[in-house]
């Protein structure tokens, strides 16, 4: 397929619709999305339209209906659909939340006294604010665990940037 240029509107309607659908896998109702946006249930549902006519979202009739996100709305936003995803875990003020972690991206590694990660996550990170203290990991594969504190976030993208304090992985031998 082909890269679908969308435009920050579309875009983070899609990465709405993306997450709530995830957490219930049931169609989405223009309501819930247009409240979780706070748009008009109207104009949502013209979005919608565009995006379907993109290919990027179905439209479910009836009165359980609302909308799905098809496979190339996944693509479009590089999200890998797993039927059981390795969850790795945050917690936050020492408290565990179930998300699941699409990337890890470590900036200013030669940086002698600043190291950061860029951690994207498959649902909101709108339970999570500046200054929280966090710890994300252990990864599936190198048992990797990053605590720091969260300096900014982008709920568009569900991105957060941590200031890295401490980063620890086993080393093992073979």
């Amino acid at each position: 397929m082909s890269q679908i240029e969308l435009t920050n509107r579309q875009h983070r309607t899609l990465v709405t619709l993306v997450n709530k659908y995830q957490e219930s896998s049931d169609p989405i109702t223009a309501d819930t999305l247009a409240s979780a946006l706070d748009r008009d249930s109207g104009t949502l549902r013209n979005q919608m339209q565009s995006l379907k006519s993109l290919q990027l979202v179905e439209g479910i009739p009836g009165p359980r209906g609302g909308y799905k996100p098809t496979e190339a709305a996944f693509e479009v936003l590089n999200r890998a659909q797993f039927d059981e995803p390795e969850t790795v875990v945050l917690a936050q003020n020492y408290d565990r939340l179930d998300m699941t972690v699409d990337t890890i991206n470590l900036t200013n590694v030669h940086h002698p006294d600043l190291c950061r990660a860029h951690v994207r996550f498959q649902q909101s990170i709108q339970d999570v604010a500046k200054g929280d203290e966090v710890i994300i990991g252990p990864t599936p594969v190198s048992n990797l665990v990053l605590a720091g504190t969260i300096v900014d976030s982008d709920t568009t993208t569900n991105t957060l940037i941590v200031d890295i304090v401490q980063l620890e992985a086993p080393l093992t031998a073979e």
